[in-house]
């Protein structure tokens, strides 16, 4: 039986990053097996290898929910709920990417929370007033570039939340994730022209709330 707060430790104890983080001391087939291994030890029961899972991908998922619910705290909170949705669906894993096994879990949390947030809607974006979340800087890094990066952020979190949320789901998984049409349509439980038409209408809606930023995504100065 799930230990819930320890798994809730795991979870929870990270910090969120935007951008997608792979395993870098790993080939794909490594990581592959080393993810398989990890899944058959925690259905034997082991916490510790499911929690090794949370401590690999919890990065990436949350990077992946955050540009879906735009609320960070309630990204957070999707990101936790797919760990536990995974824990207690272990048995139904059939092989293939822990990975995109984890990453379709995290997207249906997200569309959850989705839904719950129509019905009790939050103040939006209180969170861009916080630093805390971006990751450390490097000894070399150049304040200017480092200001503007984080502008940048600003800018495309502020549009995509600006649009509806089936674009904003549309967009991210077709042009971050790298999803095709059929397997958004999949994924979201609609049909093919309609992943298309919300993608066309989603870039079309962010290119106008962007119109007034452009200079920002234009390369840097200097």
């Amino acid at each position: 039986m799930l230990d819930s707060a320890r798994l809730t430790i795991a979870a929870r104890g990270f910090r969120p990053v935007v951008d997608d983080v792979r395993p870098v001391d790993a080939s794909e087939e490594q990581a592959r097996r080393r993810d398989l291994i990890l899944v058959e030890r925690a259905r034997e029961g082991s916490l510790e290898a499911f929690n090794g899972l949370v401590e690999l991908y919890q990065d990436h998922l949350f990077g992946l929910v955050a540009r879906m619910v735009p609320d960070r705290d309630q990204a957070a909170d999707a990101v936790q709920e797919a760990f536990f949705s995974a824990y207690r669906n272990l048995r139904s894993f059939r092989g293939g990417s822990v990975r995109s096994w984890l990453g379709r879990i995290a997207i249906n949390a997200a569309m959850d929370q989705q839904r719950l947030r129509k019905r009790r809607p939050a103040q939006p974006y209180p969170e861009l007033e916080d630093e805390a979340w971006q990751p450390p800087a490097g000894p070399d890094a150049d304040p200017e570039r480092t200001a503007l990066e984080v502008e940048r952020g600003h800018v495309l979190e502020a549009a995509l939340a600006a649009i509806t949320p089936d674009q904003r789901n549309a967009i991210v998984l077709f042009d971050v994730e790298g999803y095709d049409y059929q397997e958004i349509a999949d994924l979201t439980g609609v049909s093919l022209g309609t992943v298309k038409s919300r993608i066309h209408r989603g870039r079309l809606a962010l290119r106008d709330c962007l119109a007034g930023s452009m200079s920002l995504f234009r390369g840097d100065e200097g």
